[in-house]
C-alpha cells in the first residue's frame, strides 16, 4: 500500500468469494449508545424519519434498545414475537442502546469517533435530494458538520444527532467519485 490506498485492482483482489452459507446473510443493524433517549428517539423519528420499530427493556442489567428503521408503521406487527421476529429481519436498521441512568449523568458522554482516537465514522442516509433534506435540518435546529457546498466534496453533508455522532446526507444519484 502506498499514500493513496489500494489501486482497483488490488481491491478486488483482496476480496473473496464467501462461503455459500454467506448469500443469505444481510447488515441488520447498527448499535449506537446514547445518553438521553427522549431526544434520540425524537431525533431519529422527528428529524431523519424512521419508525420505531420494537423497544426491548432488560430490567435486570437496566439498558433498553430501541430499533429504528425506514418502515411503513402500518406493517410494524402488533403481536410481541411476530414483531421481534419482523424487526430482526429488516435491513440496515439502527439500535439505539440507553443505559438507564445516563440522561441525567452530566459526566456521561460517548465518543463519535471522528476525533482522537478515531474508529467509528458514521452513518449515512439516503435521501432524494440533499439540499431539501438539509433545508429541513436547518429548520430544525440540526447540528451540522459539513454543509452540501462546504469542503472538496459538493452534495452531499453530514449532520449530528444529539449524542455527537455523525450522519452522512447523500443522494444515491449524486455520488460521483473524486479523482484528484
Amino acid at each position: 500500500m502506498s499514500d493513496q490506498g489500494l489501486t482497483d485492482e488490488a481491491a478486488t483482489a483482496a476480496c473473496k468469494d464467501g462461503n455459500p452459507i454467506t448469500k443469505d446473510f444481510m447488515m441488520q443493524q447498527t448499535m449506537l449508545r446514547v445518553k438521553d433517549p427522549v431526544k434520540s428517539l425524537d431525533f431519529y423519528t422527528r428529524i431523519l424519519g424512521m419508525t420505531l420499530l420494537q423497544k426491548i427493556d432488560f430490567p435486570a442489567m437496566r439498558f433498553t434498545l430501541y430499533f429504528l428503521g425506514y418502515e411503513d408503521k402500518k406493517e410494524v406487527p402488533a403481536d410481541v414475537k411476530e414483531r421481534t421476529a419482523w424487526t430482526f429481519s429488516r435491513r440496515g436498521t439502527i439500535e439505539l442502546t440507553h443505559n438507564w441512568g445516563s440522561e441525567t449523568d452530566d459526566s456521561q458522554t460517548y465518543h463519535h469517533g471522528n476525533s482522537d482516537p478515531r474508529g467509528f465514522g458514521h452513518i449515512g442516509i439516503a435521501v432524494p435530494d440533499v439540499y431539501a433534506a438539509c433545508k429541513l435540518f436547518e429548520e430544525q435546529g440540526v447540528t451540522f458538520v459539513k454543509k452540501p457546498d462546504d469542503g472538496k466534496m459538493k452534495g452531499l453533508a453530514f449532520i449530528q444527532d444529539p449524542d455527537g455522532y455523525w450522519i452522512e446526507i447523500l443522494s444515491p444519484n449524486g455520488m460521483v467519485p473524486i479523482t484528484s
